[in-house]
Order: structure tokens, then sequence, then C-alpha cells
């Protein structure tokens, strides 16, 4: 297949998920209006599907090299700043670390601000917040901005003057449940989910008037016993099973679908909710380490696909559900892609939630294979942590083949843009008890280089060959989110602080700048009066290296802590 054919069919499927088969079933209109405006970025992944792909090209492989500061925005926060902006108008929206402790609007072409939100965030949170400060983003609909908080709120503004209009509580932060990332709206309501798989909480996700604030439904995504898959958890181990939904959602109009990804269960040592052993059984922990398709208008769960069944390695599934349409074995297929963090390509049809294909797209020892028949891995015994049975070597990491940070779609490449990550662990397990508000563990999990000599890639991946395409290899992990655009770009930073821009097809890096502070965010681009711009957030993580021993202490190592908003264009 050409890459045109592909990029056709990608195509249609964008402009599927903006539209709807009939009036009865359509997205929110302002949103609709807003994706479909290619100046704009309106929503955290650019568009419903999360593909991270803008067809703006007056920035191109040609004048890439040429890329110059616009302008840049002090965030007044350091510490983990991992938002990506959006652009609605000739207005961009930012939010900084810290709660968020504040919400920017400023003009998008110039810098100048326009309006200051400060939400009053407890001086607490950081106890609570399992893996930073961070938050990821805002998002947008019907004249409104909508922020999600660490102290477990929802926030709406007034996105002309940054009035507060009102503020739901989501859940109780002091459980160890905060929101980092920006929910999604649909039609009236905005869905929103809360982290906290390490603490032992039950995870949800929760819909509000989009109005009013008032909760419209609830979905615990662990089920009680008395539920459909209440069965697969041992005892009453299910009410602080984790589960919980803290990254960004996915919605198709044509089905009226939204999905989302789940994290691990709780605790990690699996002898307290399963077997111990992989004989789990029945006993998979549902609806843990999943994705998760649900009905946005009642929040009722279609069908899921548990990726890590009784998970023992923390591989949460939450990363993003990428959606567009791929021809597959002479058919087309209305596809969600997913990275999983226990390292293998998910390709599955969004309709049916069948899975189609199921590959190792970085080194990954845990299993042998994934296999779609039976929907399980085919376990590696020896890599399965226990009870009396530590495990060695066990790759990848706990910090997943790829963590949070967004990978893109390109449609004129058919290739996936997926920030990887190459790092390996040792694990074993001990008794615990569970304690509101503090870690909920139970393991013990030495940090290993990975094999290879590099700790990073960025990975171009065909996702219907289910192959690697080219590839950059990095010396540290956990890299930034990635930006794919119509000139044939992809945008991407690194832990060192280096933002490039580089050839989709080649893997050319063709223009880099170094930012002072490492980067985790994912890039954005939009125009403003005819002219191009790519926005970038900067601030190193800060609380994740704590995890990774070595390999964490050159992460902290490798730059500064920051927290700023560059803005590049083609003078």
């Amino acid at each position: 297949m050409t890459f045109a054919t592909k990029g056709f069919l990608a195509g249609i499927s964008m402009i599927a998920m903006l539209a709807a088969a009939t009036p009865g079933v359509r997205a929110n209109d302002s949103l609709i209006r807003a994706q479909s405006d290619s100046n704009q970025w309106a929503v955290a992944g650019h568009d419903y599907g999360n593909t991270r792909f803008s067809p703006l090209k007056q920035i191109n492989t040609e004048n890439a090299g040429k890329l110059t500061l616009a302008y840049s925005f002090s965030l007044a926060s350091l510490r983990s700043n991992e938002s990506s902006p959006i652009v609605i108008g000739n207005t961009l929206y930012v939010s900084s670390s810290w709660g968020p402790k504040y919400v920017y609007a400023l003009d998008a072409a110039t810098g100048t601000r326009k309006w200051t939100y400060e939400p009053d965030i407890p001086d607490d949170v950081l106890q609570y917040a399992c893996c930073d400060v961070n938050s990821r983003g805002v998002s947008y609909a019907d004249g409104k901005i909508f922020v999600g908080r660490l102290d477990g709120k929802l926030t709406a503004l007034d996105a002309a003057t940054g009035k507060v209009l009102w503020t739901s509580k989501v859940v109780d932060y002091k459980q160890g449940s905060v929101i980092t990332s920006p929910p999604l709206v649909v039609r009236d309501k905005v869905i929103t989910g809360f982290g906290g798989g390490e603490y032992g909480v039950r995870g949800s996700l929760q819909a509000f008037d989009i109005n009013t604030g008032k909760q419209v439904w609830q979905t615990y995504t662990v089920p009680s016993p008395d539920e459909p898959g209440g069965d697969s958890w041992k005892g009453d181990s299910a009410q602080h099973g984790g589960g919980a939904a803290w990254l960004v959602g996915s919605y198709d109009a044509k089905s009226d679908t939204v999905y989302w990804g789940t994290s691990n269960p709780g605790p990690w040592n699996t002898a307290v909710r399963s077997t111990g052993d992989g004989n789990f059984g029945k006993l998979t922990n549902l609806y843990t380490a999943s994705t998760l398709a649900l009905d946005p208008n009642t929040g009722k769960i279609k069908w899921h696909i548990q990726t890590t069944p009784a998970d023992a390695w923390d591989y949460d599934g939450v990363n993003e559900a990428v959606l567009a349409d791929l021809k597959i074995g002479g058919s087309t297929v209305p596809a969600l892609m997913k990275a999983d963090r226990n390292g293998y390509f998910f390709v599955a049809n969004r309709e049916t939630g069948k899975v189609l294909s199921a590959e190792k797209y970085v080194f990954s020892n845990w299993a042998k294979k994934w296999d779609i028949a039976t929907m399980r891995a085919v376990e590696d015994p020896d890599k399965r942590p226990g009870p009396g049975h530590p495990a060695k070597d066990i790759c990848p990491n706990l910090i997943g083949g790829k963590n949070w940070q967004p990978m893109s779609f390109n449609p004129q490449t058919g290739l996936v843009y997926i920030p990887s990550n190459n790092v390996c662990m040792d694990w074993s397990v001990g008794d615990v008890s569970y304690k509101r508000g503090v870690f909920y563990l139970g393991a013990e999990f030495p940090t290993k280089e990975g094999p290879g000599g590099f700790l990073g890639e960025l990975v171009a991946w065909d996702p219907v060959a289910q192959k690697k395409v080219w590839s950059i290899k990095e010396d540290l992990p956990f890299n930034g989110g990635t930006l794919t655009t119509g000139g044939g770009l992809v945008f991407a930073g690194n832990i060192h602080g280096d933002f490039r821009a580089i050839d989709a097809k080649s893997g050319k890096v063709l223009w880099s700048k170094n930012l002072g502070s490492g980067i985790g965010a994912g890039p954005v681009t939009y125009q403003v009066d005819g002219k191009q711009y790519v926005a970038i957030v900067v601030g190193r993580t800060a609380s994740l290296p704590a995890f990774l021993g070595d390999v964490g202490k050159k992460m902290t190592a490798a730059a500064p802590e920051g927290g700023s908003l560059f803005v590049f264009s083609v003078q």
C-alpha cells in the first residue's frame, strides 16, 4: 500500500469523527467547528481521535531549518510542566504545574497575556500526587475552558474573561486521587477521570453538565462483587483495586463512543487481588490495564480490551487511543491504535472491540507474544513476580514501552510516531495493607538499563505492517510527546531540552534547539493571520526519577527544572 493511499483512508476517518451520522448522534457543535478549522488546535490531541496531526504545511521540510523564536512566556511555576496548549481563534490557553498554579490566556501570535486564572489549590497536594504535580492542559467548548485540578475538582471558566462559571468536586484528593489531564467534552457533557492507582483508590469516570457542573453519570472502572466482572477480583479487594482513568479520552461520533484507558490494579502484589502467579484464571482484575468503550450519554461500558490481565508489573493501560481508518487485509477498518505500556502495539476495530493485531514495538520479554485469539499474553513464567518468586530482568520497566507522553499519527505517511522507553527492572513482592492516602504497593522494583546502549527511542511505526520504519535513539528515557504535520514533519523534544523538527518519512533531524529544561509535553501547531506557529511547554519531571534509581539520577542531571512556553515560526 502506498503512503498516499493510507493517507486518503486515514483522512476520511478524521472527517467522519468530526461529523455525525444523524442529528441525534453528534459531538459538541462548537468543537466540531473548532476541530474542522485547521488553523486551530481545539482539543488535547488536536481532534477527537487524538491523532495530533495538523494539515498545516507553511512550515515544512524545506524551511524547517529556518525556525526562529517568535516569543516565550514564563509559566511562573517550576517542576513537571506537561501541558499541551489549545488554540481557539487567536487565543492560546495553557496551564502550569502545581494544581495548575495558573491557567493563562495569551494572544497566540504575540504572547501578550489576556487573563490569568489562579485556583486556590491546597498546599498538601504533592503527597497525594503519585507522579508529580503536573497539569497536561485544558479543554474548550461553548465559550468555556474546563480545568481538571490536583485537588480533585473540575472548574469551568469563561473563555473570554477567565471568570469562574462553576466548580464541581469530582473526588476527594486526600485518598490519593488528583486530576492531571484535560477532560473530554461530548455534546453537553464534560467527562473526566482521576489518578490514584498507586494509592488503592477505586477508579471511575464521571460526566458533568457543561452549563451547571452537575454530575450526570458515574461509571466505576473496577466492578463491585455484584456487578459484571466483580468475580474477577479476589474477595473484597476490588474496593481498593485502582483502575484509574487518569489520562485523556477519545471519541468517535459515528458510533457515538468514548474510549478511555485504565491504570494498573492495586496493590502491585498480585496475591492480594488474584492468585499471585500466572494461573490466575478468571481473577483478571477487570477493568484494570484496559481500554474501555463507553456510551457518552450514560457511561455504560460497551466493550473492553484488557491488555494486561492480572497485571503484575504496573503496566498501566492509560495510554491514549488514537483513532483512524486503516486499510488492513484489503478492507477499510475503523481502527483504534494504542502503544501500550506492556510493550505491545495494539490495533483493534473501534466499533466492535476486536483486536486485529498486537506486536512488540519495543524490546519486551515478560511475554512471548500477545495472542489475539485468546485475548491474553503468552507469558514467560519466569518474568511474572509473586510471593516467593522474585523476577529478574523484566522488560519493559514499570514506566512502560511508552508512558503518558502522546504519540501522533500522520495520514500522509501512514506512520505513528511513538516516544518510547528502553528500560527494564527486577521485581519482588511483599506484604502490604491499605491505608488511605498513602502508597498501596507491596513491591520493590530496582531499575536496570535496557539492551542496546540506549534508554529511549523515537519510533516511526507502521501500524498496518506492525513494524518499525525508522527511529532516533536517545541516551535517556521519558522524552517528549510528538506532533506531526502536513508539512511532512514530526516535532518532538527530549529530557535534555532539545526540541527538534524531523522529516516524517526519513527521520532526518532538520532543526534542533535546546530550550533549557527537559521536555515531556506534546507540541502543538496553529496559524494566526496567515502565519504558522509551533508551540512547546518545557519543564523537566521531578518526581518520576525517584522511581528509577541510577537511571533516574541521570534524568535529573540532564537538565534543570523549568516552566516556560516557547513558540516558533519561520520569519
